[in-house]
Parts: C-alpha cells; sequence; structure tokens
C-alpha cells in the first residue's frame, strides 16, 4: 500500500539553487541578513519586480508579493494556527490575536473576520456533510474560561458544537488537555490530538460523546512526542489517520479504532500540519521548509528551505527578517485545487505567504 521513506535527502533529487532563489538576483544573503524596519521599504518595493521563486522541477513555485496584507496598523499576531477553504474557494486563516480568523479570496484581499470570541484558534479542518459548510477548529484562547477546547462551527463562525476535557480521560490539572488539531472521522466521530498534554488522541462520538484513547507520549512505535497535526488520509484503499508526530520528526499511520499502522516518513523538520492535493501531501515543518510528499510518502521537492539555522522556529522573528521565499518556522498550510500553497509562518507579528506554482 505505501513504502516508508526514512531519509528525505536520499528519495528526491533537488536542485538547492531554486531554495530561496532570487530570480535574476546573484545572492539572497544580504537581503536575509539585513534588519529591516516594520512597514515597505523602498527596498522591498523594489523586490516586487523581481519573481522569488522556490522548490524543484514541477514543484516550482513563485512567492506572490504582500498577499493577504493588513490594513496598516494590525498585525497577525503569530499565526500560531492553520489555514482553510469552503466551498466558494474563499481562504480562511487562523491567528493568535483578536483578529480572530481571516477570511481572503484568491488574490489576497481581505474580506472580513469571523470567530473574534477565539482569538487563538490552533487548527481548522474544512468538513462537507450534507450540503452544509462547518470547520472543526481547536481553540487554545478563547472567551473568559473557554480555553483550551474543541469547536464546530459554521463557515460565518457561528458555533454548533463544543468538546471540553472528558472525564474519563483521568486529567488531575486544567493544563494537561491541551489540544492541538482535530478532524471528522469518516462516519462522523470525532478525532482530537492533545498534542500540547499527553500526546494521546481521543476518539468522541459524532454528538461528542468519549469512546477512545490511544497514542500517548513516547518515542516506540504508536507514540507520540507532540501529536500536533491530525489529517484523514484517503489516498490508499483503506482511508488512516494520519498524524504529525512533531518531536519524534515523522508521520504516523492509525487506523479509526487507533491501531497503529505504520510511521510513513522519518527525519522531517518538526512536521506540524498536512495538506492534500490528489496522491501529494504538503507537510509544514516548524523548522523553516515545507516539503511535498508523493504516494510512497517521499520527499518529491523542498519549499522555501531555509539555510539559517538560527532563524528555524525562532518565534523572536519578524516578517521583514526573513527572506520572502523562506520559511522560519513554517505552522499552518493549505494546496488549492490549482496546487497553490498557503503557508502561515509562527513568530511574534505573523506572516501569510501564497506560493503560486509555476506553469510549464
Amino acid at each position: 500500500m505505501k513504502t516508508r521513506s526514512d531519509d528525505p535527502s536520499s528519495n528526491a533529487t533537488l536542485d538547492r539553487r531554486h531554495f530561496c532563489a532570487i530570480t535574476g538576483v546573484a545572492a539572497l544573503g544580504s537581503f536575509l541578513g539585513r534588519k529591516a524596519h516594520a512597514g515597505t521599504t523602498g527596498e522591498e518595493r523594489s523586490l516586487d519586480s523581481i519573481q522569488l521563486q522556490t522548490g524543484n522541477g514541477e514543484w516550482t513555485y513563485h512567492v506572490v508579493p504582500h498577499w493577504g496584507q493588513l490594513p496598516e496598523g494590525r498585525e497577525f499576531g503569530g499565526t500560531h494556527g492553520g489555514i482553510a477553504t469552503d466551498k466558494a474557494g474563499l481562504l480562511y486563516v487562523s491567528t493568535q490575536s483578536v483578529t480572530g480568523v481571516l477570511v481572503y479570496d484568491r488574490d489576497g484581499k481581505l474580506l472580513k473576520t469571523i470567530a473574534n470570541e477565539y482569538p487563538e484558534i490552533h487548527s481548522m479542518t474544512y468538513s462537507d456533510e450534507n450540503n452544509e459548510e462547518y470547520f472543526y477548529v481547536t481553540v487554545q484562547k478563547g472567551t473568559p474560561k473557554e480555553n483550551w477546547l474543541f469547536v464546530k462551527m459554521k463557515t460565518d463562525g457561528t458555533v454548533v458544537q463544543k468538546i471540553t476535557a472528558p472525564a474519563q480521560a483521568g486529567f488531575h490539572a486544567p493544563n494537561e488537555w491541551r489540544l492541538t488539531a482535530a478532524v471528522p472521522g469518516p462516519d462522523g466521530s470525532i478525532y482530537i490530538a492533545n498534542g500540547y498534554g499527553d500526546s494521546r488522541i481521543f476518539k468522541f462520538d459524532k454528538s461528542g460523546n468519549y469512546q477512545t484513547s490511544f497514542s500517548g507520549k513516547g518515542m516506540a512505535d504508536g507514540q507520540c512526542n507532540c501529536s500536533h497535526g491530525l489529517t484523514v488520509d484517503t489516498r490508499y484503499e483503506q482511508p488512516l489517520l494520519l498524524v504529525c508526530d512533531r518531536e519524534n520528526r515523522r508521520l504516523s499511520h492509525y487506523d479509526f479504532e487507533g491501531k497503529f499502522v505504520d510511521n510513513v516518513t522519518l527525519h522531517l523538520r518538526r512536521p506540524c500540519q498536512v495538506s492534500f492535493w490528489g496522491d501529494f501531501a504538503v507537510v509544514s515543518e516548524l523548522e523553516g521548509r515545507v516539503t511535498i510528499l508523493d504516494k510512497n510518502n517521499a520527499p518529491v521537492a523542498f519549499l522555501g528551505d531555509n539555510p539559517h539555522k538560527d532563524q528555524w522556529a525562532n518565534y523572536k522573528l519578524r516578517p521583514v527578517d526573513i527572506a520572502p521565499a523562506c520559511f522560519s518556522a513554517a505552522h499552518g498550510c493549505y494546496i488549492d485545487q490549482d496546487a497553490n500553497i498557503y503557508v502561515s509562518d509562527w513568530n511574534q507579528s505573523g506572516r501569510v505567504s501564497k506560493l503560486a506554482r509555476v506553469r510549464a
């Protein structure tokens, strides 16, 4: 059904000249290293006419300048969240600030905000249920006394369901329930990852009744060290739950009863979230990179690969300190029907990028 990729560097022939490359510019280092003031400088404006590229082969992309830019005086506030879409093709980007969830068109025009009562939504998963559209989200911070909960909401932000820490979990302190991701299973069951807590994955029925839990903190097969992201993987005959086991630097498959199947990709740079395009998977990695995997879970391209390791997962950075065609801490990701990729970078003031696929 699938093969395991143990070493990304041995499974793809990649041209590093494409990584963080600026077409027509010989060197990027001076731009990467300079300190800049907030706002758009003359130097930055001059770069708008230069096509910034990243990737390789058929997975070559150019960076769309200033996509999703907020009005002057407003900041994303961390973009420690996810990216999703709806049936109309609008983009929903969760933030770490009072802006809540930002709603854009594909060109990056901000249309509105929703869910402002939940300023820190960590993950978002879209679900079409009998032609009704929903997002399954995990909330780190909400209105008073509503921190760390699962919320199912309509695309306008209307809440239809909430799940808090189940009594059956055996938690003894509030900070033990620190969920990071949630997805609906094929039968409507709800799976919630307690990634910032004990790394267990909890299963509830569609009404929110506790069913079971599985995995848990550790390094052995079937365990996770920060079950950070969840996705339903339908690329094979049997749909499976794909888990971003962040601190073990791997992706793992489980069936929907919680049985461990396999570790399918190893040696990643702290994978956070996954988005699918046909048989391909886009993986955002907290250590400065986005990886494209094929159906065998072997890498075929690396995007925004940041050569400056001091910038990896560095929250203290501001976007002006990061090369536009590089990532410092890729957290949320989404690939649309045209294979364009949207990425949210985790840093103190936030950054959202659109990578437009270069057509041959």
